[in-house]
């Protein structure tokens, strides 16, 4: 009997049919996972797409994440950018491109994580497709749908000066998590260690959790729109690039303070620095009208004044710093 332990020997389409009754299932699927492409229904008759990538290197290293990992973060980060737009994330498509001798059990733990994901972040929301291929680097692509119902979308153009600044989810922990990853979880000559990666896990949970497996507030997305948001994204890249990309999108200045957004980071290993310039939180920026109730865990940080640009504590600040995968990969895997 050949191997189907891996791949290659398994071939695609045994490889599939291990795969693909672990994935979720969509409510909003007529038609799903089987045929050429899947049908959705729109009850609004309008749609919120979004897509991401993540590739063995500059965006996750095997050593460090488990294949369950991988799936929850897939999901996360384009769940919270529907979110972002004020809308309910109801279907994923994901294509998986890896080395041949990759084991099935990996996918097939990248699609638990996937199932996890959408269970904890968005009930209701599944996989209705994607595609499998052969390639020498593990990429997981995820393109993901949302329904805004009646509502807007609430784009980053809408902040108006007097509106309120606020957040909801973490800042700063999943850049902290990095950090301390790089710092030591690595191997004499610096290479991602598993070892020393899961020792450090267990000390650092809630900085390494948020790096390796974030849980975006997807929820307060709807609430935020419910609530009157007028500008709205996912914190993916450090608070101070995407509240510049606010700022620049809206024509206002955001005037945050930096005591606001360190709050909830005491005793932590989270360092000013992972605030304001990390990235990869995946929380939501927001900003409300003044006389606004601000909805879920949502928590005042700032204020939108007339002006440009981002200013801390009064301070302008160049909206610079935050992810960049072209910048922060060091060329190693791992």
């Amino acid at each position: 009997m050949a191997d189907a332990g891996t791949l290659g020997s398994a071939g695609e389409r045994a490889a599939l049919a291990r795969i693909v009754p672990r994935l979720p299932a969509a409510a909003s699927a007529l038609v799903g996972p089987g045929d050429d492409a899947a049908v959705l229904a729109a009850p609004s008759g309008r749609y919120v797409v979004t897509t991401d990538l993540m590739v063995h290197g500059p965006d996750f290293r095997l050593a460090w994440s488990t294949p369950e990992d991988l799936g929850w973060k897939a999901a996360a980060s384009n769940l919270a950018d529907v979110a972002a737009m004020g809308a309910s994330p109801t279907a994923l498509v994901v294509a998986l491109a890896a080395p041949a001798a990759t084991p099935v059990a990996v996918l097939e733990g990248i699609a638990d994580g996937l199932a996890a994901g959408c269970e904890a972040l968005a009930p209701g929301c599944g996989v209705v497709g994607g595609d499998l291929s052969v390639s020498d680097t593990l990429m997981i692509a995820v393109t993901a749908f949302g329904d805004p119902g009646d509502r807007a979308p609430v784009l980053r153009s809408g902040a108006r000066a007097g509106d309120v600044v606020a957040v909801s989810g973490l800042l700063g922990f999943a850049a902290a998590g990095i950090r301390l990853l790089y710092a030591r979880g690595v191997d004499a000559a610096g290479a991602p260690d598993r070892a020393a990666g899961l020792a450090l896990r267990r000390r650092h949970a809630r900085e390494l959790d948020a790096q390796l497996r974030p849980r975006p507030p997807v929820a307060d997305g709807v609430a935020a729109a419910l609530a009157g948001a007028t500008a709205m994204l996912d914190v993916s890249d450090g608070v101070l690039l995407d509240a510049s990309r606010l700022a620049d999108a809206s024509g206002v200045a955001v005037r945050l303070d930096s005591a606001a957004l360190l709050d909830g980071t005491e005793g932590s290993a989270v360092s000013a620095r992972d605030v304001l310039a990390g990235g990869e939180d995946h929380a939501l920026l927001a900003t409300f009208p003044p006389d606004a109730r601000l909805p879920g865990a949502f928590r005042a940080v700032g204020v939108v004044a007339a002006g440009a640009g981002v200013l801390v504590d009064g301070r302008r600040v160049p909206g610079s710093g935050g992810w960049d995968p072209y910048e922060a990969w060091d060329g190693r895997g791992g």
